[in-house]
């Protein structure tokens, strides 16, 4: 692993807000804060013109710009290759939106610390391996040398172990605690079960859903204005991008307000029309009932498949802003029987862990003793990490008893990483010279169920080889969830090329082309 000269950093890049955080000399992982003195930037971007863009803009001025000019929950679409944006007369993807919020949070950062030279990135437990290479590229993209991605809740458990003064701590390394860490963000929802001592963490079990965060209960919120508005006036103001801006924004005040007041009014303009609604913290937990089950559901499917029960756990600990909402320990505490801990920063928690992260790969792979303190150098260098995949991973093959593709599942879901799984298959006709596989994400028997990763053609078999002879392949999840598929021809003993063609993300060529056009552009 390379690391360049510079500071080392992790970031939180959010669907509503991102943050950047250092550990100290002294060994705490410290927020650091934007232009605005403010710990997290909210994750918009504001396309002004002439390579002129504007990154966490006030929320308001944001809903009250043009919504062609503005973009949001730019997460939700990292790795789909079917969103793009025209800005400047140029095609623009969520890999390159995204370095935009990232060229800004390094902007903003270099000006209190100096120049940033290695990252850890964040991404939800949930992300596939598309997703997250769309988001290594959008570091590389914003000019940082990201030196790995890790997983929300694992960062956030390293946060809690350091709140807790447990973080490589030898006087009770041996007791080992079994915390489920409920990270609810803005835009994404992760469960994630890790057991761990001051020195070693390891994660059980894990699931979430990348298209579920509190932007959905705003939705919700919107819809009910947005029907009494029709009920009323019979117009459909969700036709009208301006006023669906606007009433997001009103809606998500709202929703803050209700975590701490009983009810509040929403202003619905439209036109010459205008409404206010009243909703009380009852009706709006009524209306979002479902989502918060949805959440509820995963908590205790991520039990079952760690094979413990809620006895079993030590704490249940809230991560993400959305947990905010008092609906969510309540009903957290009536599944397991125990009062969620809420003593770290919604905001900050997922950002100061990747700070420790990236602190623990330093002390491991860089020998001098510049920066941290020695103390703190030996307490890092002692923790070890364990992850788990948190999709299964398949191979698409032809069924011998009915003919029709099947998805066979090499690695299971929530298997220990790094995992490598080898199994034969065969040829299936006579001078066979190359064999494509099909790689796919997830348990479905059914291929098209399963998220098709891309083709890996094995190339340069021998040109006389019979019907039937074995090709072994090897799938490999790298402790970070990257996927890479290896083949042989085990007969001749010959090894095969192998060319992955992933089904999204960019190539090295347009990520030089990105990083150039990045460059160009004045952040502010």
């Amino acid at each position: 692993m390379e690391f360049k000269k510079g500071q080392t950093v992790g970031i939180d890049l959010g669907t509503t807000f991102s943050a950047v955080a250092q550990v100290s000399d002294q060994g705490d992982p410290v927020p650091i804060v934007n232009d605005e003195d403010e710990a997290e930037t909210p994750s918009l971007v504001l396309l002004a013109s002439g390579g002129h863009v504007v990154v966490g803009p006030n929320k308001m001025r944001a809903a009250m710009e043009d919504p062609e000019n503005v973009v949001d929950r730019v997460k939700r679409h990292m790795g789909d290759r079917q969103f793009k944006r025209t800005f400047d007369g140029r095609e623009i993807t969520p890999e390159f939106l995204s370095a935009l919020i990232l060229k800004k949070l390094r902007q903003d950062a270099e000006k209190k610390i100096g120049k940033i030279g290695n990252v850890v990135i964040t991404v939800p437990y949930y992300f596939n391996d598309v997703r997250r290479k769309a988001t290594e590229d959008a570091g590389r993209i914003a000019g940082l040398h990201v030196i790995d991605i890790i997983n929300e809740p694992t960062a956030a458990t390293l946060t809690y172990a350091w709140k807790r003064g447990e973080l490589g701590s030898t006087s009770d390394a041996a007791k080992a605690r079994q915390v489920l860490v409920f990270d609810l963000g803005g835009g994404t929802f992760d469960v994630t079960v890790v057991r761990y001592t001051p020195t070693h963490f390891q994660v059980l079990a894990t699931d979430g859903d990348v298209e579920l965060g509190g932007v959905d209960w705003n939705d919700r919120l919107a819809d009910h204005v947005a029907d009494e508005f029709k009920d009323r006036f019979g117009i459909d103001v969700r036709e009208s991008p301006v006023t669906v801006r606007m009433l997001r924004h009103d809606c998500d005040q709202a929703k803050i307000i209700l975590s701490t007041e009983n009810q509040t009014n929403i202003m619905c303009r439209h036109g010459d029309k205008r409404m206010t609604v009243t909703v009380t913290r009852d009706q709006f937990e009524a209306m979002t009932a479902d989502l918060l089950q949805r959440t509820l559901d995963t908590a205790e499917l991520v039990l079952e498949q760690a094979q413990l029960s809620a006895a079993d756990l030590d704490a249940v600990v809230l991560v993400g802003g959305s947990t905010l909402m008092p609906c969510v320990p309540r009903a957290l505490e009536q599944v397991t029987g125990q009062k969620p801990y809420d003593g770290l920063s919604p905001q900050t928690t997922v950002a100061q862990g990747a700070a420790i992260h990236a602190a623990i790969m330093e002390t491991k792979h860089c020998h001098d003793e510049g920066g941290l303190a020695e103390r703190v150098r030996k307490m890092l260098a002692s923790v070890r990490q364990d992850e788990v995949n948190s999709h299964a991973l398949g191979v698409a093959i032809r069924s011998k008893k009915s003919g029709k593709l099947v998805n066979h599942v090499m690695i299971p879901k929530n298997t220990p990483l790094p995992a490598e799984k080898q199994q034969k298959f065969v040829t299936h006709k006579d001078g066979q010279d190359r064999v494509s596989v099909k790689v796919m994400e997830g348990d479905a028997p059914d291929p098209a169920a399963c998220s098709f990763v891309g083709k890996c053609r094995i190339e340069g078999l021998p040109a006389d080889l019979p019907k039937g002879s074995p090709i072994e392949v090897t799938y490999a999840f790298d402790k970070s969830g990257r996927v890479k598929v290896t083949a042989k021809e085990t007969r001749g003993g010959k090894e095969a090329e192998i060319v992955i063609e992933r089904s999204g993300g960019l190539n090295e060529k347009q990520i030089d082309a990105y990083t150039r056009l990045a460059e160009s552009y004045r952040v502010e």
